[in-house]
């Protein structure tokens, strides 16, 4: 094992973790709402292949209608930045209206578990990567 801190090796078995259960929400069926296509790459990059649907791409209010037509389970992963955060808050708020609520738990749990070291989907495969590295001397499993 190489140098690390036991807080390290904590902070990566929980994102392994969180990874192993997007990959079970995507494998059901879940839509997966990102802000870009690089938060798609970074997330497909870490085996989690699903349907991505982006934030950025057309009005909140068209993207929670069609979201409300499909009747399946919605992960909600903007970023953790001031921009995402207002885009999670109005998501929520578009889709309650239709009593739909998202998962928006997975983006929280990240959130709490990277903030100060990323802010963003778009760097989660090379941090959780960085971190595999450091703990256990490889890239990918």
């Amino acid at each position: 094992m190489m140098h690390s801190d036991l807080e390290d090796i904590e902070r990566l078995e929980k994102l392994e973790e969180i990874i192993l259960e997007l990959k079970e929400f995507a494998q059901a069926g879940a839509i997966i709402i990102v802000e870009g296509r690089k938060d798609e790459g970074s997330l497909r990059y870490l085996g989690i292949n699903g349907d991505f649907q982006f934030a950025s791409q057309q009005p909140l209010l068209d993207l929670t209608d069609s979201l409300s037509k499909t009747g399946k389970d919605i992960v909600l992963l903007t970023d953790w930045d001031k921009r995402g955060s207002l885009v999670a808050r109005k998501i929520v708020k578009h889709l309650s209206a239709y009593g739909i609520v998202p998962n928006t738990e997975i983006r929280l749990r990240l959130r709490s578990l990277s903030k100060k070291r990323i802010k963003d989907i778009e760097s989660l495969n090379n941090y959780v990567n960085k971190l595999r590295y450091e703990i256990h001397g490889i890239m990918r499993f």
